[in-house]
């Protein structure tokens, strides 16, 4: 670990060894997926992530209950990170606990074929490569802004990014309940019937994204503002740029979804890793010319190349029609219409008197969800109908207990 002096610009304070602290972090990664981490599979494939969820809410709860008093009484920085893999193997254990009270006919006997083990190593391969090039996004953000804008712009760019962190949690519930109804219509319906609710998915889960997109861009820095204060905001242009990463990276989840269920991991692998090392690129080069807004563009660019090309691969190789053009004409439509309703609701906005931090805030939020929520109603029921892209609520893709 000689090279973690080297990821931080300016000085760390003495009370802290970084040591200690990225060893901590490691272990509660590396814990994450032993100790009957594997059982959550088995829940995934029964629809049963309502499981893991209450699992999870219950532990997380305790941890951060934890890590307040710690924070309160004891003032101890190791002890607080501390309680992260504590309750990491808390979760795993309560995990396979339940796995076993509700399937206790399954079980780890007997034997795979060669051909078979051979096929899991090969997909597993490729999943290991997309999920680094995914969690290497924002980790390399944070070594170069670390590295040559200091900690303070780090600390600066997390709270931004803390606000993403909690919108995409919750729009990954709705992804997570779909994966395994949509793996089973791609085994059980036709791919045009697949590629028809594809585009019924994404017209309503994009446009939702817009509405989020817009939201953000219309109150986080009076919601910055009123949490931290004026020293502790991102200029607006950077704030536009977080935005627009939040957009493209959320709006390719529905075509991500279904580039995992058809299991072409491995096909995608070289995607994955051009994709990171556009992005290390990208960052090396305009951490130096433009700053905080260099880091944020560059991984503009890099989610950019990695969603047309996932697309690509989707369509070539599942689906093996020739509308992979007019899909993506087809999410530029989405994309328009979300930009336009996001200009018109920020405009609005503009006129709202600056008084003090939270009337400021309580006129935003309640200007901004009206408008927002009327203008995107409106545009998904035009386009639905327009498209003729009605989603029908379906047995097959709902999750038990969510």
């Amino acid at each position: 670990m000689p090279f973690l002096p080297h990821l931080i610009k300016g000085n760390v304070p003495q009370d802290i060894n970084i040591y200690v602290l990225y060893s901590i972090y490691l272990v509660n990664t590396s814990l994450s997926y032993l100790l009957f981490g594997y059982k959550n599979s088995l829940l995934n494939a029964h629809q049963r992530r309502d499981v893991i969820s209450n699992i999870l809410t219950i532990t997380q709860g305790l941890m951060n209950i934890c890590q307040l008093l710690i924070l309160v009484t004891i003032k101890n920085y190791y002890l607080y990170v501390l309680m992260m893999p504590i309750f990491t193997v808390l979760n795993n254990v309560m995990v396979g606990i339940e796995t076993k009270r509700m399937f206790p006919e399954y079980s780890c006997k007997g034997k795979l074929d060669i051909s078979v083990k051979k096929d899991i190593r090969k997909k597993v391969a490729g999943l290991m490569i997309s999920k680094l090039a995914q969690t290497s996004r924002n980790s390399f953000d944070s070594i170069f802004i670390s590295a040559f804008l200091g900690l303070a712009m780090t600390t600066i760019y997390s709270n931004y990014l803390l606000v993403i962190s909690a919108i995409t949690g919750i729009l990954n519930i709705v992804i997570n309940s779909l994966q395994a109804g949509v793996g089973n219509t791609l085994q059980t319906e036709t791919k045009e019937k697949n590629y028809e609710n594809l585009k019924k998915f994404n017209l309503l889960y994009t446009l939702f994204v817009g509405w989020c997109t817009t939201c953000m861009l219309c109150m986080y820095q009076p919601f910055m503002r009123l949490w931290l204060g004026e020293e502790f905001l991102l200029p607006f242009g950077a704030v536009i740029l977080i935005c627009s990463y939040f957009y493209i990276m959320k709006s390719g989840d529905m075509n991500s979804l279904y580039f995992n269920a058809s299991g072409m991991w491995w096909d995608g692998k070289y995607r994955a890793i051009a994709e990171s090392l556009l992005n290390i690129i990208g960052n090396f080069i305009l951490v130096k010319l433009m700053g905080i807004y260099g880091v944020i563009l560059a991984t503009v660019i890099s989610i950019t190349v990695g969603h047309f090309w996932n697309g690509q691969f989707l369509f070539k190789l599942y689906y093996k029609n020739n509308k992979t053009v007019k899909y993506f004409l087809f999410e530029g439509i989405i994309a328009s219409t979300s930009i336009f309703i996001c200009v018109i609701t920020f405009i609005t906005t503009k006129f709202i008197p600056k008084s003090d931090a939270t009337k400021t805030f309580i006129f935003t939020l309640i200007i901004t969800g009206v408008i927002a929520t009327t203008l995107f109603s409106f545009a998904y029921i035009y386009m639905s109908k327009a498209l003729n892209l009605k989603l029908p609520i379906k047995k097959q893709y709902s999750q038990k207990g969510q």
